[in-house]
This record gives structure tokens, sequence and C-alpha cells, in this order.
């Protein structure tokens, strides 16, 4: 468990205190002025509880039902319905790590002080991500329109002492025995908190926030690839000049040519041919690779921006306004984060898919400029690299259907009172998917990539005295370091495709080049 501690406020959070607590245990703690925002709007609902009018959701039901007003006595029992009822999740289990962000992003914006959410609702929130109990989400529930409801609700049912929930110990036991264990009290919710715990885009933003962080790793490892690809290839790094890119200036197609750029600096290889003929131009996967991977980038950078938004915001129905005003609208609708997971999703694909192409032309005799076929130690003997460029492909494959937009479809519900529907959650649990296929598919063109390197390094060292750049000996070095080896004549019996993934996914790609080249963005 990190043991650092992440502050909530009444103005949002960052997307690096989401990965924090998510993924690394860290605490959290409300701060002074949260919980006397909290106390504030909390008065402010109980004056409105109070009057004989009907205030949606303090004093009415929910959605299609919210015509009916509901006495004093039956509110209570009004808001522990309204979770028990939305908690119709099915399907797999969800990620620890994402029920967590789930979570910890509802209480950001209950800590708002635009829910009307009791402090002590609030800081029992952060107890549970504090004592490490996680509730049971399943994969199915969510439209992500009025929020992510079925995955909030079983939160909230945890927050109750209701349904399962997995301890720290990673056991799955019931949440009210879990809960005791801890000294956690359940909750008794009290008018507008059942509906504020489940009106929002915690999951799919949670989903987002994470997803930004590793296609960043993953970006810059491509670059590091192609690079590599290129050497190997014996392909020309004059495409990468700065002065090139600077005559159309999308800002991630510079970023991408001079992260090659600098892996490439000191190569021996790099624009040498075994034949009298010039080769003026490289194929595209190799030429425009800075083109593809920069404009991905890009819409990183987009997708990072409306993110950052939608994590200073408060997002409710209906919302406590500072004027005193409890006020119906719809913020929860999750189209702004919807559509860029769908973004992501599209340009992680076309990624992927210029990877393989190069993977492929390492492999092609026809095509690789005298290295050996499938980059085997003994062709024929054994299929080399074969095999794992199927993987790669099949990979690829699936990538391209993950590219289909979710946020494209739009199911009614609700007896039509929801009649246009994002679809974000579906959206950011493919681009999970998505992210994990493309670490394997970066990885295969790295162990391919350096396997070829090896072999130039040995032709040319002897020939010529050529070597590659000293970025691509570190990462070589470091693979091999890592456990990946590549073909020998004893130990070649499977490449070593594993080793390279968690090598890639973990960074340490990235962070075995930094010491030759710098920090590459």
């Amino acid at each position: 468990m990190d043991m650092h501690t992440v502050v909530v406020g009444t103005s949002g959070t960052t997307a690096e205190d989401v990965v924090a607590v998510a993924r690394h245990g860290a605490r959290v703690e409300l701060s002074a002025a949260a919980v006397d925002a909290l106390a504030a709007a909390r008065l402010i609902v109980d004056a409105l509880a109070a009057k004989p009018e009907p205030v949606y959701g303090v004093s009415t039901g929910f959605g299609a039902l919210a015509s009916r007003h509901i006495s004093h006595e039956l509110r209570a029992q009004l808001q522990r319905n309204i979770v028990r009822s939305h908690a119709a999740g099915m399907g797999p289990r969800v990620e620890r790590e994402v029920v967590r962000a789930l979570m910890f992003l509802r209480l950001k914006t209950v800590a708002s002080g635009h829910t009307g959410v009791r402090p002590e609702v609030a800081q029992t929130m952060a107890d549970l991500l504090n004592a490490g109990i996680t509730p049971v989400v399943h994969e199915y529930g969510s439209l992500g329109c009025s929020g992510d409801l079925a995955p909030l609700s079983h939160c909230a049912l945890t927050l109750m002492g209701e349904g399962d929930a997995e301890g720290p110990d990673g056991t799955v036991r019931p949440a009210g025995e879990l809960l005791a264990a801890h000294g956690i009290a359940p909750v008794e919710l009290a008018e507008k908190e059942g509906l504020a715990l489940l009106n929002g885009t915690d999951g799919m933003l949670g989903m987002l926030v994470m997803a930004l962080a590793d296609l960043k790793n993953l970006y810059t490892s491509a670059d590091i690839t192609a690079a590599l690809s290129l050497e190997a290839l014996l392909g020309t790094d004059k495409v990468l000049a700065p002065e090139l890119h600077a005559i159309r200036p999308h800002p991630g197609q510079g970023v991408s040519a001079d992260n090659m750029l600098r892996v490439l600096a000191g190569s021996g290889l790099t624009g040498h041919h075994q034949d009298d003929a010039p080769r003026v131009q490289d194929a595209y996967s190799v030429r425009c690779a800075p083109q593809v991977n920069g404009a991905g980038r890009d819409t990183l950078d987009y997708a990072a921006v409306v993110a950052g938004r939608e994590l200073a915001s408060s997002v409710d129905n209906p919302v406590v306004l500072p004027d005193g005003r409890v006020e119906s609208n719809g913020n929860f609708h999750g189209a702004p984060v919807a559509y860029v997971l769908d973004f992501l999703a599209i340009v992680a694909a076309d990624l992927g898919s210029i990877c393989e192409r190069r993977t492929d032309r390492l492999l092609d005799k026809n095509r690789s400029h005298g290295l050996p076929p499938f980059l085997a130690d003994d062709a024929g003997v054994d299929s080399g690299l074969m095999i794992a460029q199927y993987t790669q492909a099949a990979l690829v494959s699936e990538m391209k259907r993950l590219a289909v937009p979710a946020s494209a479809d739009s199911i009614p519900s609700s007896a039509m009172q929801e009649d246009h529907v994002s679809m974000g959650w579906s959206a950011a649990r493919k681009l999970r998917t998505a992210v994990d296929n493309l670490a394997r598919i970066v990885a295969v063109e790295l162990y391919a990539a350096t396997r070829a390197v090896e072999l130039r390094a040995v032709e040319l060292r002897a020939a010529e005295g050529l070597v590659p750049a000293p970025a691509s000996q570190a990462a070589v070095a470091a693979l091999r370091a890592a456990g990946a080896e590549g073909p020998g004549p004893d130990r070649f019996l499977a490449p070593d495709l594993a080793a390279a993934d968690t090598f890639v996914r973990e960074g340490r790609l990235v962070a075995a080049v930094e010491p030759v080249t710098g920090p590459l963005a």
C-alpha cells in the first residue's frame, strides 16, 4: 500500500491522485473545506425536505417515477430501495483498480458540496477506501447515462453493509462482516443520499484516466520499437529531421520523430544498404511512424483535456447550487467521456496495426534486406518468429473490432425517460481490453526488432565495424537481462513473449533507453 495521503477538497482532483488511490492504495482524507461544504449543502437539503412542496430527488420518486411525492416516513426506505433495486449488475467482476477509482471519484463529487450528502456518509466512503474494502461490481449494468448506475449501486450497497465485497486480503465476504471487522458502521441513508451515490460518470472516467496513463507509456515504447525496426531494416533516419516535421506542425508528430531520432543517435546501421542502389524511400510503416504515432499522441492530449474537465466537475442530479437552489440537470450524461474513450480505441488499433506491419517486414526475407527468414537461428530447422507474428496479427484483428465505437449506439431505457444514452461504460470496458492487447503487440515488435538488431550487429560489425545506436544496445541488453532471450541453437524452444510484454507494460523499455537518450516524451 502506498502510504502517502490524497486530500479530497471541493474543487475536484487530478489524474495522478486517481491512479495513486486506484492502483497504489494511497490513503484518502477529506479536507476541512470539504467537510464544511458538505454540511452547508446538507442544511439546504434538510430545509427542502421539510417543505410540503415536492422536490425531485429529495421528496419524489426517480426517473420515470419522478411524479410521485414521497411522504416523510417513507423517504429513508426510498433511498435504501433505489440502491437495492439499481444494484442489478451481471457478469464477471470488474477489476479492483477500476472499483477503487469509481469509489474515489464518487467521493470527489460528493465532497464538492453540490450533492447534499452528509459529511458522515463521505467519511464512510473514505474509510472503505482506506480499509482496502472493495465492493463486488459486475461487468454489465451501465448505459453511461444517469451515471454508471448499476456499478455505483453495488458500491453504495457496501456502504449500507449489504451485498458482497473483497477485503484487503483478497477474500470476498458479506460486506456487513467486512465493515464490522474494520470498525466501520454501515450508513443509514437520508433524503437524496441514495440518488447522490449513483448519479455519476465515475466508472468510465476512472477507466479513461488509467488508460491515458498506460497509453502514454505505450506510445513512448512504440516510438522506441519503431526506431529499432527502422535501424534493423537499415532504413534512413533522414525522414526524422526536425525541419521536415516543422512544416506540418502537428505537435505529436514532432514529439514522436524526436523520440525516434534520439533513440537512433550514433547508429552505424541507419541508411546503410547492402547493395549499390540507394534506397530513397522506406515503406510507409517505417517512414510514416512519426505521423501515425504522433496523431495518436494528439488524440491522447485531447482525451486528457476532457478527463481534466471531468475531474474538476460535480456530476449529480439534482445538484445543490450555492444560492440554495436544488436543480435538476443533465450533467450525468456520459457523451464527452464516451467519445474520447472510443477515439482512444481507434488510435490504439492503428498503432497496433503499424507495429505489426513492421514486424512482418522484419520476418520476410524478401523485404528485410538480408535478415534471415523469420529471424530464425537455422531457418527450416526452426520457424523463428513466424508464429509470434501470427499472435500479433490475431491481436491486431481483435483491436480493429474493439475500435468500433460504442458511443454511436443508444438504447432507450426507463420507460423512454432516458431515451438517449452514451454507452460510455461499454466504451471504457473495451478500451481496457484494447490497451492490454496493445502492450502485447508492442512487445512482439520489440522482441523481433531487438533480435534483428542483434543479427545486424554481428553481421556488420564483422564486415565493416558498424554498430547499432547506443540506445538500441541498451534496449537489447535490458530486455535480455529481463529474461527475454533471443533465439539460439541450444535455447530457442519458444520466443519468450511474456517477458517482453511485462518489460513493455511496466515501463522498463522506456527506463532502459532514457539514460542514453535523456527523458523521452
